[in-house]
C-alpha cells in the first residue's frame, strides 16, 4: 500500500467505509461518472451533421462546440484536485457531478449555439474529477506495484461510456432527435451519481498513518494552489506536460469530432453506418488499457515505450490522412482506438516521477494538460479544416496530417526536454 497523504481535517471528515465493502466496489461505483464523461466527451462526432443542419454551424463553430467540454474539464483539474486533497473523494464528485446533469439539460433546451456551447462547458465543469478521482483512489488504497494494471482496467471499463455514443447514440439521434441523446445521457448520469452516493465511502487510513496527519496544520487554498505552481518548477514537468497535451487528444478529436463527418463526407455512410465505425472504435479502446497495464515494462523503459507508440500513432494518423479507401478510413480508426491504450502508460509515468506526497496534485496537472489539450486540438482542427476548404484542399486530410505533426513535436518534447531525475519503484 503507497496511500497519499491528506490534511488531517479531510481525514475527519471523511466517512468511514462499511467494513463489508471493498474496494472493488467503490472504484466501480467511481468509475460510472467516468464512463459517462467519455460518452459526453465523444457525443460530437454523432451530432456533428443534425447540430450544423439546426445550427448552421461551420467546421470552425463545431470544433468550438466539441472543444468547449475538454476546455472546461480540463481548466477545473486544478481545482478538482484540491477538492481532492482538503475534501476527500466522495465530496468532491458528488459535488460536481450535478453540474454534468444541469449541462446535458441545457443542451437538450438549446436554442442557439451559444445556450448548447455553455451547456458543453457545465458538462465539462462537473465531468472534471471523474476520472481523477479513480487514479487517486487508485493510488491511496491499492497496491503501488499494480498502479498500470489496475489503471488500465479503469480506463477500459470506464470506455465503455463510448460504447453509447456509438450505435445506440446513432440509432436514437436518427429515430428521435439529437436531444433526446442528451436527455438520454443526463438520465444516466443520474444513476450514476445515485451508486456513488450509495457505495463510495473512504476508507479510513492506518492509524499510524492518521496520527501523523494530526500534526499537520490546515492547509489554505492558497497554500494549494501554491504547491501546484511548485509542480511547473520541476525541470522534468514540461515534457510531461506537452506529450499529455496530444496523445488523448489525439483519439478522442479523431473519435469524438471527425470520425462521423469523414466516413459521411468522404464515403457516403450513414449515421448509423458511421456510428457502427465509432463503435468498432470504442470497442478497440477498451481493450488497450488493460493490454499496456498489464505488460507495462517498468520505470526503466517505460519512457522509451511512450514516446515509440507516439510516434506510431503519428505514422497511422499520416496514413489515415493520406489514404481515401474505404478500407483504410474503416481500418484505421480501429487500430488507433487499440493502441490509444498506451496513455496509461503516461499515468504510471507521473506517478513514478513524482514524490507520493504530490502524487494526486501531479495526477491533476496530467489530466488538465490532457484535457487542454484535447479543447486545443478539436479548436485547431477545425480552423485547419476551414482554412483547407476554403484553398480547396480536402479538409479532412489536413486535419489528420496536423495531429500527426502535433504526435510528433509531443513526442520530441518528451525526449529532449529534462526527464526525471529519480524514479518511484511503481
Amino acid at each position: 500500500m503507497n496511500p497519499l497523504p491528506l490534511p488531517a481535517h479531510a481525514v475527519a471528515e471523511r466517512p468511514a467505509a462499511p467494513p463489508h465493502r471493498p474496494l472493488w466496489a467503490i472504484l466501480f461505483a467511481l468509475t460510472t461518472a467516468f464512463a459517462l464523461s467519455q460518452a459526453y466527451r465523444t457525443v460530437a462526432t454523432l451530432m456533428a451533421a443534425p447540430l450544423q443542419a439546426d445550427f448552421h454551424l461551420d467546421a470552425q463553430a463545431l470544433g468550438l462546440f466539441a472543444g468547449a467540454f475538454h476546455f472546461a474539464f480540463g481548466a477545473m483539474q486544478l481545482f478538482m484536485g484540491i477538492g481532492i486533497d482538503l475534501h476527500g473523494v466522495r465530496r468532491t464528485v458528488l459535488t460536481a457531478f450535478p453540474v454534468a446533469i444541469a449541462g446535458s439539460a441545457l443542451s437538450a433546451l438549446a436554442t442557439s449555439y451559444p445556450m448548447l456551447v455553455a451547456g458543453q462547458v457545465l458538462i465539462g465543469i462537473g465531468c472534471a474529477p471523474a476520472f481523477l478521482v479513480c487514479t487517486v483512489f487508485i493510488a491511496r488504497h491499492l497496491p503501488a506495484n499494480r498502479f498500470a494494471a489496475i489503471s488500465g482496467l479503469t480506463l477500459g471499463l470506464g470506455g465503455i461510456g463510448m460504447l453509447l455514443t456509438g450505435t445506440p447514440l446513432a440509432w436514437l439521434i436518427e429515430a428521435t432527435s439529437w436531444r433526446m441523446g442528451f436527455w438520454v445521457l443526463g438520465a444516466v448520469a443520474v444513476l450514476a451519481w445515485s451508486l456513488i452516493y450509495v457505495l463510495v465511502h473512504e476508507p479510513a487510513l492506518p492509524a499510524a498513518m492518521a496520527q501523523a496527519r494530526g500534526t499537520q496544520v490546515r492547509e489554505t487554498l492558497g497554500q494549494a494552489i501554491g504547491k501546484f505552481g511548485a509542480l511547473f518548477l520541476l525541470p522534468h514537468t514540461l515534457g510531461i506536460v506537452l506529450l499529455a497535451a496530444v496523445c488523448y487528444a489525439s483519439f478522442i478529436s479523431l473519435r469524438g469530432l471527425w470520425l462521423g463527418p469523414i466516413l459521411m463526407q468522404r464515403h457516403g455512410f450513414s449515421l448509423v453506418q458511421a456510428g457502427n465505425v465509432a463503435l468498432a472504435m470504442s470497442l478497440a479502446s477498451l481493450i488497450g488499457p488493460p493490454l499496456f497495464g498489464r505488460f507495462d515494462p517498468g520505470p526503466k523503459h517505460r519512457r522509451r515505450w511512450i514516446v515509440g507508440f507516439t510516434l506510431v500513432l503519428a505514422i497511422l494518423f499520416a496514413a489515415f490522412a493520406m489514404g481515401h479507401s474505404t478500407l483504410v478510413d474503416v481500418g484505421g480508426p480501429i487500430v488507433i482506438g487499440l493502441l490509444s491504450g498506451y496513455t496509461v502508460l503516461q499515468y504510471a509515468d507521473v506517478r513514478s516521477a513524482y514524490p507520493p506526497e504530490i502524487t494526486g496534485r501531479a495526477m491533476a496537472v496530467f489530466t488538465m494538460a490532457m484535457f487542454l489539450g484535447v479543447a486545443g486540438m478539436q479548436w485547431l482542427t477545425g480552423i485547419v479544416a476551414s482554412v483547407a476548404l476554403a484553398r480547396g484542399i480536402e479538409p479532412f486530410t489536413a486535419v489528420l496530417a496536423s495531429i500527426a505533426a502535433l504526435l510528433v513535436a509531443g513526442a520530441l518534447a518528451f525526449t529532449v526536454l529534462p526527464g526525471p531525475a529519480h524514479r518511484a519503484t511503481a
